[in-house]
């Protein structure tokens, strides 16, 4: 079997989340473990000068490039619920994406996907109104932008309705609740440690297909030594990494 012809997923990790001028996470250390980074593009966290540094390792690693668009909350980290009429929301995404895509065209790594941060991410599983909003800003924007978000979700429900691209997205270091979201930050088996087990079920939502795109938090206490540890498992078990967004473009999706 040829490198071409082996199973591949994506691992992608969320960076460029500068806070008062400091990175929540190793991103030097990250960059060359993921193959898509989601880049913070100034509302919950990161700056310009983050996004382009970003851009740049994410260009030297050949790493897809994600806007990672959120609410306009930097004091909550883009964690907190908010009630955001529609038209207001189009056009905090629409802002956000337009913002990093200047940056990383000068960086010469176009966006190539979208992927919503926080509390806006778990908002738009259930909530249509706010996930039609998003999708409209980002239709807009570019309609042929993917957009990467939790399988079931009303997101990817009306963005697939709307002939956007999209991608199911599984977390290796966040519990899950028995309808299939995530149990909300702050509960008991909100975040997993257990590396070992972390890595099993990497590969274990590889092979089920449960997912075009594993994501480890680059905040995660221990982010590195887990990213790590999920390529190192994955390549044993034969499943090779590559950007779903190379995989959508070579099947024409």
């Amino acid at each position: 079997m040829t490198t071409s012809d082996r199973p591949a997923i994506d691992l992608n990790s969320d960076l460029g989340e500068s806070v008062d001028g400091r990175l929540m996470g190793d991103d030097t250390a990250m960059f060359p473990l993921i193959t898509s980074a989601n880049i913070a593009c100034g509302y919950h966290a990161g700056d310009e000068e983050t996004m382009l540094a970003s851009c740049r390792r994410a260009a030297e690693n050949r790493v897809a490039v994600g806007a990672h668009v959120s609410y306009q909350d930097r004091a909550g980290f883009g964690r907190r619920p908010m009630d955001v009429p529609p038209a207001g929301l189009m056009a905090d995404v629409t802002t956000q994406l337009a913002a990093l895509d200047r940056i990383a065209r000068s960086a010469g790594t176009p966006i190539a996907y979208v992927k919503p941060h926080g509390a806006l991410y778990n908002r738009i599983v259930h909530d249509r109104t706010q996930a039609a909003a998003v999708v409209e800003a980002v239709g807009a924007f570019d309609p042929q932008l993917p957009i990467l978000g939790l399988p079931g979700s009303a997101v990817l429900e009306l963005a697939a309705g709307a002939g956007l691209p999209v991608f199911r997205e599984a977390f290796v270091d966040r519990g899950y609740r028995g309808d299939g979201t995530l149990i909300p930050r702050g509960e008991p088996g909100d975040l997993l440690e257990d590396l070992e087990q972390i890595a099993d079920r990497a590969v274990e939502f590889a092979r089920r297909g449960a997912a075009d795109s594993l994501c480890v938090h680059g905040d995660t206490p221990g982010a590195v030594a887990m990213a790590r540890l999920v390529r190192q498992r994955l390549a044993a078990a034969g499943i090779s990494l590559r950007p779903f967004t190379d995989a959508a473009r070579a099947s024409g999706r």
